[in-house]
């Protein structure tokens, strides 16, 4: 008995994916052959995110929930299909082509390349790029985020290092040689920039007049 549900069949499911594929690309009979044989690792990987979760539209019946019509939960598994590929160093192109599907099909840029954890998720991701960063456990951004990178003056690019548990609000940016402290919130349009930010603490402002407000009660 599977300890898990889905809104339509495994079956269905990789079809689906396919026909999305095919539809807006060229997708050969190997590429296919890679879709299959990765697909149970990658279902497993997406059913594992999604347990974490505890909105009422991640669980069925007390058992985790996977519906592709979920435009989060597809895109955590688009996301998750790319970067598996692309760490099994298979099929390269396959990996640009579920990328790129990812952007056509839930307007967010997660590269493939990125490790993002074992469970994030997001509300309302349109617009939302998440670039080269260290992502810890229960990272979770709403609608226009951006983590990227800042070109030092020795040509060196320094990229941020995500905390477990910290919430990016809508419009929110963490650009460079940051560490974002576990438990954080980085609030609506705020934008840290080189600079670390303690943990249990909600942020707001702009670098390098940000304002930072350590948490009471957790909240």
């Amino acid at each position: 008995m599977k300890n898990y549900c889905l809104s339509i069949s495994e079956k269905d499911l990789f079809n689906i994916l396919v026909k999305q594929i095919s539809s807006n690309f060229i997708l050969d009979k190997n590429e296919i052959i890679v879709l299959e044989k990765y697909y149970k690792k990658v279902l497993e990987k997406t059913i594992g995110c999604i347990k974490k979760n505890k909105s009422k539209y991640f669980s069925k019946q007390g058992l985790p929930y996977f519906n592709p019509f979920h435009s989060v939960q597809y895109m955590i598994f688009l996301y998750y299909y790319s970067n598996t590929l692309y760490t099994a160093k298979e099929a390269a192109i396959l990996c640009d082509k579920i990328y790129y599907l990812n952007k056509i099909m839930n307007s967010v840029d997660i590269f493939y390349a990125i490790e993002l954890p074992s469970y994030f998720c997001a509300e309302h991701p349109i617009g939302t790029v998440l670039g080269r960063a260290k992502y810890e456990e229960g990272f979770f951004f709403y609608q226009g985020c951006t983590i990227g990178g800042y070109h030092e003056k020795n040509g060196n690019i320094s990229y941020p290092t995500i905390k477990k548990n910290v919430y990016m609000y809508a419009n929110s940016s963490i650009i460079g040689r940051c560490v974002i402290g576990a438990n954080t919130n980085i609030g609506p349009d705020a934008l840290v920039k080189n600079c670390d930010i303690p943990s249990d603490c909600n942020v707001f402002g702009q670098s390098p007049n940000l304002i930072i407000k350590m948490k009471k009660n957790g909240i």
